[in-house]
């Protein structure tokens, strides 16, 4: 078994980490270690030069500043893993400290452009149905996408009026509205018993074949459904995270419940959404107030 897999192995079993956690840290650090093969270098017997000059390679091609703060966390986190292994002696990235990439403002829709986007599942179709079902239900809760593909059967609770969420370091109980609770009501009753015919299969959404859906499968219903309501903005799955987290301190939540319903673990992550809120109001009291002008 070799480095990369071992550290794989590692993540999974010891730190429990999330697949896209591990394909992340996997994609890094094969490109880190294939730039040491280019340049005839032992990554297992290097100091830090080697990795400010990576990071160089990576500026010079140019790479964002956030995605170099993203490569040298995972060759940081890697070599912690061959210290511990006793596979190197030293971790050639103690010391190195990058400039704080600049946090951007997260990409939000507004209320009317996600009742459209919304809408678009109108028909009475098998497909229409379910899509319907998922889009309220991501818009309810701000769950991430992955944690929809993720949802079974008993996660969800429809008389309670919620769901369920959990992963493997921690769990929360998002509520949902009505037209949520009523789209997945429809989804349940008339849809899936007739696309899942595996009994044993406990997963809430799946294709239209009852096979499993990929998050790239979603996206591109995202993606479609964007475009027959004709928003021009990149909306993505986690478009509709931001916005459901927008949204709710745009009219009053508080940024602890809405970091809850999130399942962030550190306060800081939610906070954005206030520099967001902050930002349209400072352009709307620009623009409007009479003395601003």
């Amino acid at each position: 078994m070799d480095t990369i897999e071992a550290f794989q192995q590692f993540l999974i079993h010891e730190k429990h980490s999330s697949d896209n956690t591990v394909q992340s840290y996997t994609r890094d650090i094969t490109q880190y270690i294939d730039y040491c093969t280019s340049q005839n270098i032992d990554y297992l017997n290097c100091d830090s030069n080697v990795v400010l000059k990576y990071l160089d390679s990576l500026s010079a091609i140019g790479k964002s500043e956030s995605t170099r703060t993203r490569m040298l966390a995972s060759i940081r986190n890697f070599y912690r893993y061959l210290v511990a292994q006793k596979l190197v002696k030293i971790n050639p990235t103690d010391g190195i400290r990058l400039k704080k990439a600049e946090q951007k403002l997260p990409g939000v829709m507004e209320a009317n452009e996600v009742m459209l986007l919304l809408s678009q599942p109108n028909g009475s179709d098998y497909k229409c149905i379910r899509d319907k079902a998922m889009l309220e239900l991501l818009y309810a809760t701000g769950m991430k996408v992955s944690e929809l593909m993720d949802l079974s059967l008993s996660d969800i609770n429809l008389q309670v009026g919620i769901v369920h969420l959990k992963n493997s370091k921690s769990e929360r109980i998002v509520p949902l509205y009505p037209g949520a609770i009523k789209a997945v009501q429809n989804y349940l009753r008339n849809v899936r018993p007739i696309i899942v015919l595996d009994e044993d299969c406990d997963a809430l959404f799946t294709n239209m074949n009852g096979q499993p859906m990929s998050r790239q499968g979603f996206w591109k219903i995202i993606k479609y459904y964007a475009d027959k309501a004709g928003i021009k903005k990149d909306i993505t799955p986690h478009t509709l995270r931001h916005s459901f987290a927008a949204h709710l301190l745009e009219n009053g939540a508080q940024l602890k419940d809405i970091q809850e319903m999130l399942g962030h673990a550190d306060i800081s992550s939610t906070q954005i959404y206030a520099q967001f809120v902050k930002s349209k109001y400072t352009q709307s009291y620009a623009r409007f107030h009479p003395l601003a002008k």
